[in-house]
């Protein structure tokens, strides 16, 4: 009937088409319990990606995001890689926290596009954090992406892995996470 009348829809095959390279599911995205009482303020400053799920709006090596609180209680947001060409790619955005839930964050890079979550289910604010971000499209199917990042450039592999295990625990594969490179970055990175 109309549920395959949609799936055969040149819409779904755009979204899909969109998503290529991104890790998808059927289905609506999980609710995994964030950390508990999340202090803004100690989670500011700057993180390395160590490891992550496939993202095609990250196409480099040496992966940092800078956080940072502005005056109207918002949170800036700076993300930069170094691409194969040898430039950096920089992209400023901004990230508001939900009433009630201070860890649940939305953060937005364009006016035009609509936000998306942010969700800290972990951190111990001086050594890692665990990100996860899910959208879900038409009930059908979700993207989703999580992000292990570090206050150094190189994490612990026990906390590495303790963190894939938490990602587990609340039935987020972690077959597709992959390292990102932080060992040939350019000093003023």
């Amino acid at each position: 009937g109309s549920r395959l009348l949609l799936l055969s829809s040149p819409f779904l095959f755009s979204l899909l088409y969109i998503t290529e390279g991104q890790t998808f599911k059927w289905g609506r995205c999980p609710d995994p319990p964030v950390q508990e009482n999340f202090d803004v303020t100690k989670y500011v400053g700057k993180w390395y990606e160590i490891e992550k799920l496939p993202a095609n709006f990250e196409k480099g090596i040496c992966i940092q995001a800078n956080y940072s609180l502005k005056e109207n209680g918002k949170i800036k947001v700076i993300n930069q890689e170094l691409r194969s060409d040898g430039t950096i790619n920089l992209i400023e955005g901004e990230a508001v926290q939900r009433d009630g839930e201070p860890a649940k964050l939305s953060v937005s890079f364009y006016w035009a596009m609509p936000s998306s979550p942010y969700w800290v289910l972990a951190t111990d604010y001086e050594n890692y954090s665990m990100v996860y971000s899910c959208t879900t499209f038409i009930w059908l199917f979700h993207i989703e992406y999580a992000w292990i990042l570090s206050r150094t450039p190189q994490l612990q592999s026990e906390t590495v892995e303790r963190l894939k295990n938490l990602l587990r625990s609340y039935k987020i594969d972690t077959e597709k996470i992959r390292p990102t490179d932080q060992m040939n970055c350019p000093p003023e990175m």
